[in-house]
């Protein structure tokens, strides 16, 4: 599906080369289906797909959008697929996300969040015809003192556990290419850093995560474990972020003060807890018989990000507030394991959807 009348960000990124790393994940699924559209020219490098199913797969997008099948830990193999590509424009999403799996694997964790971040910057700096970066990182970066106000771009850094602390390293390492070098042409790495709060939406089939483990319990019919039912944590839909990421890029090709750290939380700052969005997701589907684990790993429990800046600075601006983005999630899955459409129509419309309620606000303001 080819897009029309298109929002301002996307006619900067129109015709542009993209690379696009983490393609066959969950996010970057709908990052490339969004850039796609819009008529940018997407060079995906990830991993194969790890879950069955698989959003890339389901999606069928290998007619848009070229796939490099590949690790980030690979330096020369990524440095030749990005090189040979020349993109504008590099969008990092590829990294090892989960919080028990690193507690599992803590060297494949630091590995792909810290080397791999480390493998696509110093690649990119390299580029002929760069002019932006996009690094996401997480929420989760903050040293979490488990306050109850947001946390702002400005406070301390940290992790705890080892995917938290990876991607504050992989922060680390994104601050120093930002001061220490330079493009091709010799002007600074057009570098920005997006922590992006906890993601939810149509496709997702990772392990560990609520949503996905939901969606499993209700299609096998099984029971569904919670760890920490009463953590809070700031959802939002994953097209909340695709769409910042892209408005951070279009921002970097024009105005150099953007290469800096962005949060991008739910638009009212809520952080619902987990027992509330379990009972969102079975008012629109069904409702599993529940469990609890016995010794969970030790995760944050209280978690909140204050966005001002990309509202005032980006014009960023969610579509859905999170009772729509929990409907809508509940509803692509339902729709979807019910055979009633399929995952590339469910995924198209709710984008489509989500491009006309922008288009609301810009006429709006």
């Amino acid at each position: 599906m080819a897009f029309t009348d298109l929002l301002p960000f996307e006619r900067t990124l129109q015709g542009k080369r993209v690379f696009l790393t983490g393609h066959t994940g969950f996010t970057g699924s709908w990052a490339a289906a969004w850039l796609a559209g819009i008529g940018a020219t997407v060079r995906g490098y990830s991993l194969a797909p790890e879950t069955s199913p698989s959003l890339w797969k389901e999606l069928g997008l290998e007619d848009k959008v070229e796939s490099v099948i590949g690790d980030i830990c690979d330096r020369d193999a990524l440095g030749e697929a990005i090189g040979n590509f020349d993109p504008h424009v590099v969008l990092h999403l590829a990294a090892q996300p989960l919080v028990r799996r690193s507690y599992r694997d803590p060297f494949e964790t630091f590995n792909a969040n810290v080397m791999g971040t480390l493998n696509v910057l110093d690649a990119a700096r390299r580029l002929n015809s760069l002019q932006a970066i996009v690094c996401v990182t997480t929420d989760k970066v903050y040293e979490n003192r488990e306050w109850p106000w947001p946390y702002r771009e400005l406070d301390r850094l940290g992790g705890k556990d080892p995917y938290s602390a990876s991607k504050s390293a992989a922060e680390m390492v994104i601050k120093s290419y930002q001061y220490a070098f330079t493009t091709a042409a010799g002007s600074p790495l057009p570098i920005a850093t997006a922590r992006g709060g906890n993601i939810i939406g149509g496709g997702d089939w990772s392990e560990d995560r609520l949503v996905p483990d939901f969606v499993r319990a209700v299609a096998d019919g099984s029971a569904l474990t919670l760890r920490y039912p009463d953590a809070t944590r700031p959802w939002q839909h994953v097209l909340a972020l695709v769409q910042g990421y892209m408005m951070l890029a279009a921002q970097l090709m024009t105005d150099a003060s953007a290469a800096r750290a962005w949060n991008l939380g739910p638009a009212d700052g809520r952080a619902l807890t987990v027992r509330r969005v379990l009972e969102a997701l079975s008012a629109t589907w069904k409702r599993p018989d529940l469990r609890y684990l016995d010794n969970p790993a030790k995760e944050a429990q209280l978690l909140a990000l204050d966005s001002t800046l990309a509202r005032d600075e980006l014009g960023w601006q969610p579509a859905w507030d999170v009772e729509r983005t929990i409907g809508r999630t509940a509803s692509w899955y339902r729709d979807f394991h019910e055979g009633r459409r399929t995952a590339r129509e469910l995924t198209m419309d709710q984008i489509s959807e989500w491009r006309a309620a922008l288009h609301a606000q810009v006429r709006d303001n």
